[in-house]
């Protein structure tokens, strides 16, 4: 992984000492006595101590800018200023113009520059998806998706991945991650099913190792990035899939199902959690003050703080936009900075009223403002606020993409070899075809440099077709066709890469048919009237309805979404890696049997766990 100076480099240092003399005064704001500096710029205090001595400096409107949180494309830096704004996100795709790591790191120093002009200055938190690397900056590494990072079965390669993540995040300055998604996904119809990490609890309670990559060893040592553990709480298990809808189970269930994923997360000392959109039998999770607060809170012992999810408070009533009884209601179940993209003045509005007039209780501010400044005094924010621009070298680096192939290889699942087509020799012909084969986009899928993901070149990397060319021996022929057209009997193999176009939460929920799409079959029939062997590789966010076709193939790989490395895809084919991926996921017989899952008496194509090697 790449490896570069701690956090605390010159760039950031740098940032105390300018913190420590402009703190004089600013807006005519004096935050240091005569005799010396405000305690809670001193490091040498305890984190406590700072947090208790600034808490008593804020006004009602330093606190409620601390727990709002603008999209970038809708708060100006003059208003991170004015309304004292305590983070900014980007949403899937919002990205500074050209979309390059140092313009992220220019965009978030200007950001934080007027942050810190506030009378007190606070500094900000920039939160992204960093969901398979960081994956909204174009030329970043983009890692397997966490439904093969389930097939993987490797916490300890998760922990590096998330290392790597955390080193090209603190390059662009960006300091806060919403990820990992630690749903435990129960019915694969759901968009969000490749942002699982499998369907049993124990799979994404293992996986949490990612939160040790990004956090570190301790919050605010080298390249350390605060992590999320989200959806809170059973996201995974709504009706029918459906991204935004309710989780009908008793409570014993969620709390053996859904749960110890987070128990997990909050036992690894995850910095902050992510409400889900969805319900729990009828009722709104930004409203659960019982699953919020008593149980995530008290029960579990969570100290970090927890964020709302994208507009996730204008849900809870049912209708279009928020009201002041929403904010309300979802300060008081516990959500302490609220996601607020566009309208994030009304919500301040809203916020002090409710304050004023007793509906929200001073306490509960304080409450939500001890846990956010925790967590930045923690970073080391307030004595390193801008980019660490040193590990600008790591982002899309040759070690990190060589930690992704590791990581596709590993995730890549064998569930046909009929008469041991697989591995292929080095010198062998090989034919290619599938619009999977040589796309980027494809193989990458939703949250890659933009929200749904879109095919073509959309960031570097190796296709899988190019990652063949790769591994194959420089003598070997390689002929690829898109739609599978040229192909004869002289080749040794054709492999059809196939599978679901790019798609993200909610646009990607399925409620129908979940089959192969008429071209991919129509490029496999004309691989197989060639009478080669034929090799079908899916790439896919979930398992797809293919049994009536599985008998018609030799050979069968599922490589889930592999991200910008497809040469890992290639060093399985021709056996430089062995296959060692195990199904994260039961894949159904029909799409007829979702939900489908271990234990539940329904009989499978091919049940969790399995997997085929070459031994």
């Amino acid at each position: 992984m790449y490896c570069s100076s701690p956090r605390a480099s010159r760039t950031r240092v740098l940032g105390l000492s300018v913190l420590a003399v402009l703190a004089l005064t600013v807006h005519g704001g004096p935050v240091r006595a005569a005799s010396g500096p405000a305690p809670y710029l001193d490091p040498r205090l305890s984190v406590g101590d700072r947090v208790d001595d600034l808490l008593d400096r804020m006004s009602l409107a330093d606190k409620l800018g601390q727990m709002t949180q603008p999209e970038r494309r809708y708060v100006t830096p003059e208003e991170v200023t004015r309304y004292r704004i305590g983070s900014v996100l980007s949403s899937g795709g919002s990205a500074p113009s050209p979309n390059t790591p140092r313009n992220w790191a220019d965009m978030y120093d200007g950001l934080q520059r007027a942050a810190l002009a506030a009378p007190l200055r606070v500094p900000m938190m920039y939160g992204v998806d960093a969901v398979h690397g960081h994956n909204n900056v174009a030329g970043a590494t983009i890692f397997p998706h966490d439904i093969g990072l389930g097939a993987a079965r490797d916490p300890s390669l998760v922990r590096r991945i998330g290392a790597a993540t955390a080193a090209e995040m603190t390059g662009t300055g960006v300091d806060w991650d919403f990820a990992p998604c630690v749903c435990v996904v129960r019915d694969d119809r759901w968009g969000r099913t490749y942002e699982s990490f499998g369907e049993v609890p124990e799979l994404p309670a293992a996986m949490t190792t990612l939160i040790d990559g990004l956090q570190g060893d301790e919050l605010g040592g080298p390249a350390s990035v605060l992590a999320t553990a989200k959806h809170y709480l059973g996201d995974g298990g709504t009706e029918s899939g459906d991204d935004r809808g309710d989780t009908r189970i008793p409570e014993r269930e969620l709390r053996a199902v859904h749960l110890p994923p987070f128990r997990a997360a909050v036992k690894r000392g995850v910095g902050s959690v992510m409400v889900s959109y969805s319900s729990w039998n009828g009722l709104k999770m930004h409203r659960n003050k019982y699953l919020i607060s008593d149980v995530l809170k008290r029960e579990l012992g969570f100290t970090g703080f927890v964020v709302s999810d994208y507009n996730g408070i204008d849900q809870i009533d049912g209708k279009r936009g928020f009201t002041k009884d929403e904010v309300a209601a979802a300060v008081n179940a516990g959500i302490d900075m609220v996601m607020v993209p566009a309208e994030w003045r009304r919500f301040i509005d809203y916020l002090r009223d409710a304050v004023k007039d007793g509906t929200v209780p001073m306490s509960r501010v304080d409450d939500a403002n001890r846990r956010i400044l925790t967590r930045k005094f923690q970073l080391g924010l307030f004595e390193r606020p801008m980019a660490d621009r040193a590990y600008l070298k790591a982002v899309g680096s040759a070690e990190h993409r060589a930690l992704a192939r590791r990581a596709v290889a590993r995730s890549q699942v064998l569930l046909k070899n009929a008469g041991g087509v697989l591995p292929l020799d080095d010198d062998d012909r090989v034919f290619v075809a599938g619009r999977s084969a040589d796309d980027i986009g494809m193989q990458s899928g939703g949250w890659t440099v933009s929200w749904q993901g879109a095919p073509g070149p959309t960031t570097k990397g190796t296709t899988i077709l190019q990652g063949i060319r790769e591994v194959a021996d420089p003598s070997a022929t390689v002929t690829y066709s898109r739609d599978g057209t040229g192909i004869d009997g002289s080749y040794d193999a054709a492999i059809a890469v196939v599978g679901e176009k790019p798609y993200a939460e909610y646009h990607g929920d399925l409620t129908t048919d979940m089959g192969l799409d008429g071209a991919d079959r129509k490029t496999i029939d004309r691989l197989r009237a060639s009478g080669v062997p034929v090799v079908v590789v899916l790439v896919s966010g979930r398992p797809l309805d293919i049994a009536p076709e599985l008998p018609k193939w030799n050979a069968l790989v599922e490589a889930w979404l592999p991200g910008s490395e497809g040469a890992g895809v290639a060093d399985v084919l021709y056996g430089s890696t062995a296959p060692t991926g195990r199904l994260p996921v039961t894949w159904m017989r029909s799409a007829s049997q979702q939900p489908i899952n271990k234990g539940d008496g329904k009989k499978p194509l091919f049940p969790f766990g399995y997997g085929l090697t070459y031994d």
